[in-house]
């Protein structure tokens, strides 16, 4: 999940070790309402947000999160040069896209479509209702089609 923010492998390896830190130190505090899984994912997300922000912070610019790693794996399944190319395109831009959404309905996204969990798993994460994990979802469809056509006319 923290590779899914951060995009970069440093990044989500030092996110990753803010979680587990933070997932030893506050153990104690965790009351049972929901599963385990469900609390580390919380704040395995928060984790990732406060970090990119002081990362963009610091850096006192627009934070570019593409990666190469990612968009490699992910365009792998072509075999063509040109094909691997224009593939590895698209998925940047599309990943750009996500990113640029409001951090709720970017949330929403990543855990339904990426992680693969269902709206009521991804409720219990973001503490919301599964009917406004349903409006979070539909926001981001239709804000993330209108970012990519914005940057198909920019191109």
């Amino acid at each position: 999940m923290a590779f899914k923010y951060a995009l970069n492998a440093e990044d989500a390896e030092e996110i990753t070790q803010d979680v587990f830190i933070k997932v030893y130190e506050k153990l104690n505090e965790f009351r049972s309402e929901s599963k385990l899984e469900t609390w580390i994912y919380r704040i395995t997300i928060n984790t990732s947000i406060d970090f990119l922000r002081s990362k963009k912070r610091q850096k006192n610019q627009v934070h570019h999160r593409t990666d190469n790693e990612l968009t490699s794996t992910m365009a792998s399944r072509t075999k063509n040069p040109a094909q691997l190319l224009v593939s590895n395109q698209r998925i940047k831009n599309l990943l750009n896209c996500i990113y640029q959404l409001p951090d709720n309905q970017q949330q929403a996204l990543i855990l339904l479509k990426m992680e693969q969990k269902s709206q009521k798993e991804v409720a219990a994460i973001l503490e919301i209702t599964p009917k406004a994990v349903e409006s979070l979802f539909q926001r981001s469809k239709i804000n993330l089609k209108k970012l990519l056509n914005q940057s198909k006319e920019n191109e």
